[in-house]
């Protein structure tokens, strides 16, 4: 193996690394969209609502958002990382 072929080989699994972590952070954030629309169309009880206990709960669905996406719960970060690395001819294994 050339040097430029490493050098080559080094720069696309950095680049698939950066689009792994780009899928992954698109996975937490529709995740805590989804969340948070489930969250206001509940119906609730102010008796012991206060702001301290709302944004209890938004860190709580954003934490628990963050740990899903790196789990691969929905798996939507994997296929959107098949997708785009499917689009970019640079990248190894993709159909073009």
């Amino acid at each position: 193996m050339s040097i430029s072929t490493a050098a080559a080989a080094a720069s696309t699994a950095k680049e698939r690394s950066q689009l792994a972590g780009a899928a992954q952070d698109f996975e937490a954030i529709f995740l805590r969209q989804m969340l948070s629309a489930a969250r206001d169309s509940a119906i609730r009880s102010d008796l012991f609502g206060s702001n301290g206990s709302d944004t209890f709960r938004q860190m709580r669905d954003e934490a628990f958002a963050d740990i899903a996406s790196q789990q691969g719960v929905l798996g939507l970060a994997a296929m959107i990382e098949a997708q785009v690395a499917s689009a970019d001819p640079q990248t190894p294994g993709s159909k073009e």
